[in-house]
Protein backbone atom coordinates (compact mmCIF):
# COMPACT_ATOMS: atom_id res chain seq x y z
CA UNK A 1 0.00 0.00 0.00
CA UNK A 2 2.92 2.69 0.55
CA UNK A 3 2.68 3.53 -3.35
CA UNK A 4 0.45 6.08 -5.51
CA UNK A 5 0.15 6.37 -8.75
CA UNK A 6 -1.59 9.81 -10.32
CA UNK A 7 -2.68 11.85 -13.57
CA UNK A 8 -1.32 15.27 -13.62
CA UNK A 9 -2.00 18.56 -15.76
CA UNK A 10 1.08 19.64 -17.98
CA UNK A 11 2.13 21.93 -14.98
CA UNK A 12 2.07 18.98 -12.73
CA UNK A 13 -0.90 19.95 -10.59
CA UNK A 14 -2.35 16.53 -9.12
CA UNK A 15 -6.03 15.98 -10.71
CA UNK A 16 -7.32 13.21 -8.93
CA UNK A 17 -5.65 12.28 -5.00
CA UNK A 18 -4.29 9.04 -4.35
CA UNK A 19 -5.19 7.20 -1.11
CA UNK A 20 -1.37 7.52 0.02
CA UNK A 21 -3.00 11.45 0.88
CA UNK A 22 1.10 12.56 1.56
CA UNK A 23 2.42 11.51 -1.43
CA UNK A 24 -0.19 14.42 -3.62
CA UNK A 25 1.39 17.23 -3.15
CA UNK A 26 5.09 16.09 -3.96
CA UNK A 27 4.41 15.73 -7.66
CA UNK A 28 3.91 19.54 -8.98
CA UNK A 29 7.66 20.05 -6.79
CA UNK A 30 9.00 16.60 -9.20
CA UNK A 31 7.33 18.26 -12.15
CA UNK A 32 8.70 21.66 -11.89
CA UNK A 33 11.83 20.50 -11.32
CA UNK A 34 11.98 17.76 -14.47
CA UNK A 35 10.99 20.78 -17.02
CA UNK A 36 13.41 23.35 -15.30
CA UNK A 37 15.53 20.85 -16.36
CA UNK A 38 14.78 19.84 -19.70
CA UNK A 39 11.83 22.39 -20.79
CA UNK A 40 8.95 21.58 -22.80
CA UNK A 41 11.08 20.92 -26.21
CA UNK A 42 13.21 18.79 -24.14
CA UNK A 43 10.54 16.06 -23.19
CA UNK A 44 9.44 13.55 -25.74
CA UNK A 45 6.82 11.08 -26.60
CA UNK A 46 7.91 7.66 -24.83
CA UNK A 47 10.09 9.75 -22.03
CA UNK A 48 10.30 8.12 -18.60
CA UNK A 49 11.80 10.56 -15.74
CA UNK A 50 12.78 8.94 -12.63
CA UNK A 51 14.13 10.48 -9.13
CA UNK A 52 14.13 9.64 -5.33
CA UNK A 53 15.77 13.21 -4.59
CA UNK A 54 13.74 14.81 -1.65
CA UNK A 55 15.26 18.17 -2.43
CA UNK A 56 15.07 17.95 -6.48
CA UNK A 57 11.66 15.97 -6.24
CA UNK A 58 10.20 16.65 -3.41
CA UNK A 59 10.13 13.02 -2.44
CA UNK A 60 9.49 12.12 1.33
CA UNK A 61 12.25 9.73 1.74
CA UNK A 62 15.12 8.35 -0.56
CA UNK A 63 13.53 4.80 -0.19
CA UNK A 64 10.66 6.34 -1.98
CA UNK A 65 11.48 6.28 -6.22
CA UNK A 66 9.41 8.17 -8.31
CA UNK A 67 8.31 8.15 -11.98
CA UNK A 68 7.22 10.70 -14.39
CA UNK A 69 5.74 10.38 -18.18
CA UNK A 70 4.84 13.18 -20.67
CA UNK A 71 1.55 12.66 -21.92
CA UNK A 72 1.60 14.48 -25.71
CA UNK A 73 -1.78 14.42 -28.08
CA UNK A 74 -2.13 16.41 -31.37
CA UNK A 75 1.72 17.55 -31.37
CA UNK A 76 1.36 18.91 -27.84
CA UNK A 77 2.52 18.30 -24.10
CA UNK A 78 -0.96 18.25 -22.81
CA UNK A 79 -0.61 16.14 -18.84
CA UNK A 80 2.21 13.87 -16.49
CA UNK A 81 1.19 10.21 -15.64
CA UNK A 82 3.12 9.23 -12.38
CA UNK A 83 3.96 6.67 -10.12
CA UNK A 84 5.92 6.62 -6.53
CA UNK A 85 6.32 4.12 -4.20
CA UNK A 86 8.72 2.73 -1.32
CA UNK A 87 11.75 0.35 -2.62
CA UNK A 88 13.61 -2.38 -0.30
CA UNK A 89 16.30 -1.44 -0.45
CA UNK A 90 18.12 1.82 -2.26
CA UNK A 91 21.99 1.32 -0.20
CA UNK A 92 22.64 3.40 2.52
CA UNK A 93 24.02 2.22 5.93
CA UNK A 94 21.01 0.00 7.03
CA UNK A 95 19.64 -2.59 5.43
CA UNK A 96 16.51 -1.54 4.04
CA UNK A 97 17.94 1.46 3.72
CA UNK A 98 15.25 3.46 6.49
CA UNK A 99 17.65 5.28 9.44
CA UNK A 100 16.75 6.66 13.21
CA UNK A 101 19.90 8.15 12.83
CA UNK A 102 21.33 9.32 9.83
CA UNK A 103 23.05 12.73 9.81
CA UNK A 104 22.92 13.29 5.66
CA UNK A 105 21.06 11.94 2.71
CA UNK A 106 23.66 9.97 1.64
CA UNK A 107 23.65 7.44 4.90
CA UNK A 108 20.36 6.93 3.53
CA UNK A 109 21.12 5.35 0.21
CA UNK A 110 21.66 6.17 -3.93
CA UNK A 111 19.81 9.64 -4.53
CA UNK A 112 19.08 10.64 -8.17
CA UNK A 113 17.77 13.50 -9.18
CA UNK A 114 15.52 14.12 -12.25
CA UNK A 115 16.85 11.98 -14.55
CA UNK A 116 15.59 9.80 -17.87
CA UNK A 117 15.43 6.37 -16.94
CA UNK A 118 13.79 6.01 -20.47
CA UNK A 119 14.24 7.95 -23.63
CA UNK A 120 11.52 8.07 -26.19
CA UNK A 121 10.91 4.41 -25.60
CA UNK A 122 14.31 3.21 -25.24
CA UNK A 123 15.02 1.90 -21.85
CA UNK A 124 18.69 2.48 -19.87
CA UNK A 125 19.87 -0.46 -18.65
CA UNK A 126 23.23 0.90 -17.75
CA UNK A 127 21.04 3.17 -15.41
CA UNK A 128 19.05 0.13 -13.92
CA UNK A 129 22.47 -1.32 -13.42
CA UNK A 130 23.51 1.60 -11.41
CA UNK A 131 20.71 1.42 -9.40
CA UNK A 132 20.69 -2.59 -8.77
CA UNK A 133 24.28 -2.06 -7.86
CA UNK A 134 23.41 -0.05 -4.74
CA UNK A 135 20.78 -1.98 -3.60
CA UNK A 136 20.72 -5.12 -1.13
CA UNK A 137 17.55 -6.23 -2.17
CA UNK A 138 18.66 -5.75 -6.00
CA UNK A 139 15.39 -8.52 -7.86
CA UNK A 140 13.00 -6.97 -5.73
CA UNK A 141 14.08 -3.58 -6.69
CA UNK A 142 13.83 -4.72 -10.50
CA UNK A 143 10.42 -6.19 -10.10
CA UNK A 144 9.38 -2.75 -8.61
CA UNK A 145 11.26 -0.30 -11.04
CA UNK A 146 9.93 -2.19 -14.13
CA UNK A 147 6.12 -2.73 -12.48
CA UNK A 148 6.40 1.33 -11.25
CA UNK A 149 7.45 2.57 -15.37
CA UNK A 150 4.89 -0.08 -16.95
CA UNK A 151 2.07 1.65 -14.54
CA UNK A 152 3.45 5.04 -15.44
CA UNK A 153 3.37 3.81 -19.19
CA UNK A 154 -0.50 2.96 -19.08
CA UNK A 155 -1.73 6.03 -17.52
CA UNK A 156 -0.07 7.90 -20.62
CA UNK A 157 -2.15 6.00 -23.06
CA UNK A 158 -5.26 5.93 -20.96
CA UNK A 159 -4.64 9.84 -21.22
CA UNK A 160 -4.31 9.42 -25.12
CA UNK A 161 -7.03 7.18 -25.50
CA UNK A 162 -9.33 10.04 -23.90
CA UNK A 163 -8.09 12.74 -25.80
CA UNK A 164 -8.19 10.97 -28.99
CA UNK A 165 -12.41 10.12 -28.06
CA UNK A 166 -13.21 13.20 -26.74
CA UNK A 167 -11.13 15.62 -27.80
CA UNK A 168 -7.82 16.75 -26.39
CA UNK A 169 -9.32 20.47 -25.51
CA UNK A 170 -12.27 18.92 -23.75
CA UNK A 171 -9.76 16.65 -21.59
CA UNK A 172 -7.48 19.85 -20.72
CA UNK A 173 -10.84 22.12 -20.10
CA UNK A 174 -11.86 19.11 -17.82
CA UNK A 175 -8.49 19.44 -15.98
CA UNK A 176 -9.02 23.24 -15.02
CA UNK A 177 -12.45 22.81 -14.50
CA UNK A 178 -11.60 20.01 -12.06
CA UNK A 179 -9.31 22.70 -10.21
CA UNK A 180 -11.21 25.37 -10.09
CA UNK A 181 -13.89 23.18 -8.38
CA UNK A 182 -11.91 22.56 -5.61
CA UNK A 183 -10.46 26.06 -5.10
CA UNK A 184 -13.64 27.39 -5.00
CA UNK A 185 -15.14 24.35 -2.94
CA UNK A 186 -11.90 25.37 -0.27
CA UNK A 187 -12.33 29.16 -0.24
CA UNK A 188 -15.77 28.90 0.61
CA UNK A 189 -15.18 26.99 3.05
CA UNK A 190 -12.32 29.15 4.35
CA UNK A 191 -14.82 32.45 4.21
CA UNK A 192 -17.57 31.16 6.43
CA UNK A 193 -14.58 30.57 9.28
CA UNK A 194 -14.44 33.33 11.82
CA UNK A 195 -11.08 35.76 10.94
CA UNK A 196 -8.63 35.38 13.38
CA UNK A 197 -5.15 34.30 14.17
CA UNK A 198 -4.09 31.39 16.34
CA UNK A 199 -1.06 29.72 17.13
CA UNK A 200 -0.19 26.34 18.02
CA UNK A 201 3.03 24.47 18.66
CA UNK A 202 4.61 20.85 20.20
CA UNK A 203 7.76 18.33 20.56
CA UNK A 204 8.68 15.33 18.88
CA UNK A 205 10.90 13.37 21.24
CA UNK A 206 14.49 13.70 20.05
CA UNK A 207 15.93 13.98 16.41
CA UNK A 208 17.37 10.38 16.71
CA UNK A 209 21.25 12.11 17.12
CA UNK A 210 20.38 14.46 19.16
CA UNK A 211 19.02 12.80 22.27
CA UNK A 212 18.72 15.31 24.83
CA UNK A 213 16.49 17.36 22.50
CA UNK A 214 13.21 17.70 21.65
CA UNK A 215 12.19 19.03 18.17
CA UNK A 216 9.96 21.55 18.17
CA UNK A 217 7.35 22.53 15.47
CA UNK A 218 5.51 25.98 15.43
CA UNK A 219 2.19 26.99 13.15
CA UNK A 220 0.82 30.23 13.01
CA UNK A 221 -2.78 30.57 11.14
CA UNK A 222 -3.95 33.49 10.07
CA UNK A 223 -7.56 33.81 8.60
CA UNK A 224 -8.99 36.81 6.91
CA UNK A 225 -12.07 36.98 4.90
CA UNK A 226 -11.50 33.98 2.04
CA UNK A 227 -7.82 34.00 2.59
CA UNK A 228 -6.03 31.59 5.12
CA UNK A 229 -1.86 31.35 5.84
CA UNK A 230 -0.32 29.36 7.77
CA UNK A 231 3.24 30.29 9.21
CA UNK A 232 6.04 27.76 10.21
CA UNK A 233 9.00 30.07 10.58
CA UNK A 234 9.06 29.78 14.13
CA UNK A 235 9.71 26.13 13.66
CA UNK A 236 13.37 25.05 15.11
CA UNK A 237 16.04 25.15 13.35
CA UNK A 238 16.87 21.73 10.83
CA UNK A 239 17.73 18.81 12.65
CA UNK A 240 21.52 17.10 13.00
CA UNK A 241 19.16 13.40 12.38
CA UNK A 242 16.60 12.40 9.76
CA UNK A 243 12.87 14.26 10.55
CA UNK A 244 13.42 17.15 8.20
CA UNK A 245 10.72 18.12 6.22
CA UNK A 246 10.51 19.86 3.26
CA UNK A 247 7.92 21.55 1.96
CA UNK A 248 6.04 19.31 -0.23
CA UNK A 249 5.49 17.52 3.38
CA UNK A 250 4.27 20.18 5.01
CA UNK A 251 2.00 21.23 1.99
CA UNK A 252 0.31 17.64 2.85
CA UNK A 253 -0.17 18.50 5.99
CA UNK A 254 -2.06 21.34 5.54
CA UNK A 255 -4.25 20.33 2.88
CA UNK A 256 -5.18 16.96 5.06
CA UNK A 257 -5.52 19.60 8.23
CA UNK A 258 -7.94 21.83 6.37
CA UNK A 259 -9.85 18.76 5.03
CA UNK A 260 -10.42 17.85 8.59
CA UNK A 261 -10.94 20.98 10.07
CA UNK A 262 -13.52 21.99 7.11
CA UNK A 263 -15.21 18.84 6.22
CA UNK A 264 -14.10 15.09 5.38
CA UNK A 265 -16.57 15.23 1.82
CA UNK A 266 -14.34 17.86 0.08
CA UNK A 267 -12.50 18.11 -3.01
CA UNK A 268 -8.70 17.48 -2.90
CA UNK A 269 -6.87 18.21 -5.78
CA UNK A 270 -3.87 21.00 -6.86
CA UNK A 271 -6.66 23.40 -7.16
CA UNK A 272 -6.46 24.01 -3.25
CA UNK A 273 -3.07 25.72 -3.83
CA UNK A 274 -4.68 28.65 -5.26
CA UNK A 275 -6.11 29.69 -1.94
CA UNK A 276 -3.68 28.34 0.63
CA UNK A 277 -0.44 30.47 1.14
CA UNK A 278 2.49 29.03 3.17
CA UNK A 279 5.14 31.05 5.03
CA UNK A 280 8.30 29.42 6.19
CA UNK A 281 12.40 30.06 7.44
CA UNK A 282 14.82 29.09 5.64
CA UNK A 283 16.74 25.99 6.86
CA UNK A 284 14.25 25.09 9.49
CA UNK A 285 12.90 21.56 10.30
CA UNK A 286 9.76 22.64 7.58
CA UNK A 287 12.17 23.55 4.91
CA UNK A 288 15.20 22.12 5.15
CA UNK A 289 17.75 22.07 2.74
CA UNK A 290 20.27 19.44 1.52
CA UNK A 291 21.90 17.36 2.55
CA UNK A 292 19.83 17.56 5.82
CA UNK A 293 18.32 14.09 6.51
CA UNK A 294 14.77 13.11 6.40
CA UNK A 295 14.41 9.40 6.61
CA UNK A 296 12.26 9.65 9.61
CA UNK A 297 10.12 12.16 7.82
CA UNK A 298 6.78 10.33 8.81
CA UNK A 299 6.89 10.92 12.32
CA UNK A 300 7.33 14.28 11.80
CA UNK A 301 4.50 14.60 9.35
CA UNK A 302 2.33 13.20 11.97
CA UNK A 303 3.37 15.59 15.04
CA UNK A 304 3.75 18.60 12.71
CA UNK A 305 -0.68 17.60 11.77
CA UNK A 306 -1.37 17.65 15.51
CA UNK A 307 0.02 21.11 16.11
CA UNK A 308 -1.51 22.14 12.39
CA UNK A 309 -5.39 20.47 13.88
CA UNK A 310 -5.14 21.96 17.53
CA UNK A 311 -4.40 25.82 15.80
CA UNK A 312 -7.39 25.07 13.16
CA UNK A 313 -9.75 24.14 16.22
CA UNK A 314 -9.43 27.86 16.77
CA UNK A 315 -11.51 28.73 14.03
CA UNK A 316 -13.84 25.35 13.65
CA UNK A 317 -14.68 24.21 17.79
CA UNK A 318 -16.90 21.18 16.34
CA UNK A 319 -14.18 19.42 14.11
CA UNK A 320 -11.67 19.85 17.17
CA UNK A 321 -9.81 16.32 17.86
CA UNK A 322 -6.80 15.56 20.85
CA UNK A 323 -3.52 14.53 20.17
CA UNK A 324 -2.72 11.55 18.39
CA UNK A 325 -0.30 8.49 18.80
CA UNK A 326 1.72 9.01 15.61
CA UNK A 327 3.13 6.11 13.32
CA UNK A 328 6.42 4.21 13.05
CA UNK A 329 8.40 1.80 11.64
CA UNK A 330 9.87 -1.75 12.41
CA UNK A 331 12.71 -3.22 10.41
CA UNK A 332 14.95 -6.14 11.16
CA UNK A 333 17.77 -7.77 9.25
CA UNK A 334 18.17 -11.71 9.82
CA UNK A 335 22.09 -11.83 9.57
CA UNK A 336 21.35 -15.85 9.11
CA UNK A 337 19.68 -15.47 5.94
CA UNK A 338 16.07 -15.59 6.89
CA UNK A 339 13.47 -18.14 6.21
CA UNK A 340 14.29 -20.01 3.44
CA UNK A 341 12.94 -18.90 0.13
CA UNK A 342 11.86 -15.31 1.66
CA UNK A 343 13.62 -11.97 1.97
CA UNK A 344 16.28 -10.95 4.85
CA UNK A 345 14.73 -8.07 5.68
CA UNK A 346 11.81 -7.79 7.43
CA UNK A 347 9.67 -4.54 7.72
CA UNK A 348 6.55 -3.07 9.16
CA UNK A 349 4.58 -0.25 9.78
CA UNK A 350 2.76 0.11 13.28
CA UNK A 351 0.12 2.93 13.97
CA UNK A 352 -1.28 3.90 17.54
CA UNK A 353 -3.85 5.77 17.99
CA UNK A 354 -6.18 8.82 17.34
CA UNK A 355 -6.93 11.20 19.75
CA UNK A 356 -10.59 11.93 21.41
CA UNK A 357 -12.46 14.00 19.49
CA UNK A 358 -15.58 16.60 19.77
CA UNK A 359 -18.41 13.75 20.39
CA UNK A 360 -16.38 10.93 19.34
CA UNK A 361 -14.01 8.59 21.15
CA UNK A 362 -10.43 8.27 19.44
CA UNK A 363 -10.33 4.86 17.12
CA UNK A 364 -8.30 2.33 18.49
CA UNK A 365 -5.03 0.44 17.73
CA UNK A 366 -4.91 1.85 14.12
CA UNK A 367 -2.73 3.99 11.49
CA UNK A 368 -3.51 8.07 12.05
CA UNK A 369 -4.08 10.76 9.82
CA UNK A 370 -1.00 10.73 6.60
CA UNK A 371 -0.21 7.15 7.74
CA UNK A 372 -2.39 4.17 5.58
CA UNK A 373 -0.46 1.22 6.38
CA UNK A 374 -2.19 -1.99 8.05
CA UNK A 375 -0.84 -4.06 11.21
CA UNK A 376 1.06 -6.98 9.29
CA UNK A 377 -0.73 -10.27 10.18
CA UNK A 378 1.31 -12.09 12.41
CA UNK A 379 0.04 -15.28 10.37
CA UNK A 380 2.70 -13.59 7.73
CA UNK A 381 4.91 -12.65 9.87
CA UNK A 382 6.08 -15.93 11.27
CA UNK A 383 5.53 -17.82 7.78
CA UNK A 384 7.84 -15.62 6.11
CA UNK A 385 10.36 -14.19 8.81
CA UNK A 386 12.29 -16.27 12.01
CA UNK A 387 10.51 -15.24 14.96
CA UNK A 388 7.42 -15.75 16.91
CA UNK A 389 4.88 -12.95 17.96
CA UNK A 390 4.08 -14.23 21.63
CA UNK A 391 1.91 -11.49 22.12
CA UNK A 392 -0.67 -9.07 20.67
CA UNK A 393 -3.10 -7.10 23.00
CA UNK A 394 -4.66 -3.72 23.71
CA UNK A 395 -2.96 -1.57 26.24
CA UNK A 396 -5.83 -0.79 29.21
CA UNK A 397 -5.64 2.94 30.29
CA UNK A 398 -3.36 3.68 27.56
CA UNK A 399 -6.57 6.04 25.93
CA UNK A 400 -6.43 9.54 27.60
CA UNK A 401 -9.51 10.12 29.91
CA UNK A 402 -11.56 12.26 28.86
CA UNK A 403 -15.76 12.93 28.22
CA UNK A 404 -14.44 11.39 24.67
CA UNK A 405 -11.83 8.83 25.61
CA UNK A 406 -9.00 8.44 23.70
CA UNK A 407 -7.85 5.62 21.57
CA UNK A 408 -6.38 2.57 23.08
CA UNK A 409 -2.82 1.68 22.14
CA UNK A 410 -1.44 -2.01 21.63
CA UNK A 411 1.00 -4.45 22.42
CA UNK A 412 3.24 -6.18 20.65
CA UNK A 413 6.10 -9.06 21.84
CA UNK A 414 8.19 -10.71 19.33
CA UNK A 415 10.68 -13.77 20.04
CA UNK A 416 14.08 -13.28 17.53
CA UNK A 417 14.77 -16.67 16.60
CA UNK A 418 18.19 -15.78 14.45
CA UNK A 419 20.75 -12.88 15.26
CA UNK A 420 19.45 -9.81 13.96
CA UNK A 421 19.64 -6.33 13.89
CA UNK A 422 16.85 -4.21 14.84
CA UNK A 423 16.09 -0.54 13.86
CA UNK A 424 12.44 1.27 15.40
CA UNK A 425 11.45 4.87 14.20
CA UNK A 426 9.10 6.33 16.50
CA UNK A 427 8.53 9.16 18.44
CA UNK A 428 6.00 9.50 21.87
CA UNK A 429 8.02 8.22 24.16
CA UNK A 430 8.71 11.58 26.29
CA UNK A 431 5.68 13.28 25.02
CA UNK A 432 3.17 11.47 24.71
CA UNK A 433 -0.20 12.48 22.77
CA UNK A 434 -1.49 15.70 24.32
CA UNK A 435 -5.20 15.96 25.89
CA UNK A 436 -7.82 18.60 24.81
CA UNK A 437 -10.47 20.61 26.08
CA UNK A 438 -9.46 19.39 30.04
CA UNK A 439 -9.08 15.88 28.71
CA UNK A 440 -5.83 13.62 30.35
CA UNK A 441 -2.99 12.99 28.07
CA UNK A 442 -2.72 9.36 25.84
CA UNK A 443 -0.20 6.84 27.14
CA UNK A 444 3.35 7.16 26.07
CA UNK A 445 4.93 4.52 23.92
CA UNK A 446 7.36 1.97 25.12
CA UNK A 447 10.26 -0.40 24.00
CA UNK A 448 11.67 -3.00 25.76
CA UNK A 449 14.60 -5.18 24.10
CA UNK A 450 16.54 -8.44 25.66
CA UNK A 451 13.41 -8.80 28.28
CA UNK A 452 13.78 -11.45 30.38
CA UNK A 453 17.67 -11.38 30.56
CA UNK A 454 19.84 -8.98 32.74
CA UNK A 455 20.60 -6.87 29.97
CA UNK A 456 16.64 -6.02 29.53
CA UNK A 457 15.97 -2.17 28.97
CA UNK A 458 13.36 0.78 27.94
CA UNK A 459 15.19 1.73 25.24
CA UNK A 460 14.13 5.52 23.28
CA UNK A 461 11.42 5.55 20.75
CA UNK A 462 13.89 5.08 17.77
CA UNK A 463 17.01 3.65 17.74
CA UNK A 464 19.33 0.55 16.22
CA UNK A 465 19.54 -2.36 18.20
CA UNK A 466 21.62 -5.93 17.79
CA UNK A 467 19.86 -8.98 18.75
CA UNK A 468 20.74 -12.51 19.33
CA UNK A 469 18.85 -15.31 18.89
CA UNK A 470 16.68 -16.29 21.48
CA UNK A 471 16.36 -12.68 22.60
CA UNK A 472 12.57 -11.22 23.11
CA UNK A 473 11.55 -7.34 22.65
CA UNK A 474 8.46 -5.59 22.89
CA UNK A 475 6.67 -2.42 22.01
CA UNK A 476 3.80 -0.33 22.95
CA UNK A 477 2.33 2.38 20.65
CA UNK A 478 1.07 5.67 22.21
CA UNK A 479 -2.85 6.15 22.98
CA UNK A 480 -4.63 9.01 22.02
CA UNK A 481 -5.25 11.93 23.99
CA UNK A 482 -8.40 12.57 25.75
CA UNK A 483 -11.14 14.95 24.78
CA UNK A 484 -12.92 16.80 27.62
CA UNK A 485 -13.43 16.53 31.64
CA UNK A 486 -13.32 12.85 32.53
CA UNK A 487 -15.78 12.94 35.01
CA UNK A 488 -18.56 13.79 32.31
CA UNK A 489 -17.76 10.86 29.98
CA UNK A 490 -21.15 9.09 29.52
CA UNK A 491 -21.09 6.33 32.61
CA UNK A 492 -22.77 3.38 30.29
CA UNK A 493 -19.76 4.00 28.02
CA UNK A 494 -17.60 3.60 30.55
CA UNK A 495 -18.96 0.24 31.79
CA UNK A 496 -18.48 -0.96 28.17
CA UNK A 497 -14.76 0.64 28.24
CA UNK A 498 -14.18 -0.97 31.77
CA UNK A 499 -16.08 -4.91 29.99
CA UNK A 500 -13.73 -4.46 26.74
CA UNK A 501 -10.78 -4.30 28.69
CA UNK A 502 -9.95 -0.61 27.67
CA UNK A 503 -10.32 1.18 31.12
CA UNK A 504 -8.97 -0.84 34.49
CA UNK A 505 -11.50 -0.55 37.11
CA UNK A 506 -8.84 1.31 39.04
CA UNK A 507 -8.74 4.17 36.55
CA UNK A 508 -12.57 3.99 36.98
CA UNK A 509 -12.65 4.77 40.27
CA UNK A 510 -9.48 7.06 40.20
CA UNK A 511 -9.55 8.51 36.91
CA UNK A 512 -12.88 9.13 35.88
CA UNK A 513 -14.75 9.36 39.86
CA UNK A 514 -16.51 5.85 39.47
Amino acid sequence: RDFSCVILDKGGRLIVPPPMFFHAPFYKHFVDRTLELYGEDGLKDGDVIVSNHPYEAGVPHVSDMAFIAPVFADGRLVAFSGSCAHKADIGGMNPGSTSANSTEIYHEGLVLPPVKITSEGNYDEDLERLILTNSRQPETVRGDVRAQIAATAMGVARMQEHCARFGTDTVTDAFASILRGAADEMQAAIAALPDGEAFADGYMDDDGVEMDKGVYFACTVTKKGPNIRFDFSKSQPQAKGPVNLRPSMVEACVFYSLIGCLGPAMQFNDGMRDVVEFVYAPRTVTNAESPAPVSSYQKANLRLTDVILEALATFNPARAIAGSGSSGSLSINWHQGGRPGHNTLQYEILGSAYGGGNGNDGCNATATHLSNLHVTPIEIIESEYPCRITEFDMVPDSGGAGECRGGVAFRRRYEVLQDCTVVRRYDRWKYPPPGAEGGSDGGRSRFFIRVGTNEEEETPAAGKFELKAGHVFYLESAGGGGFGDPAARDRSALVRDIEEGYVSERAAREVYGV
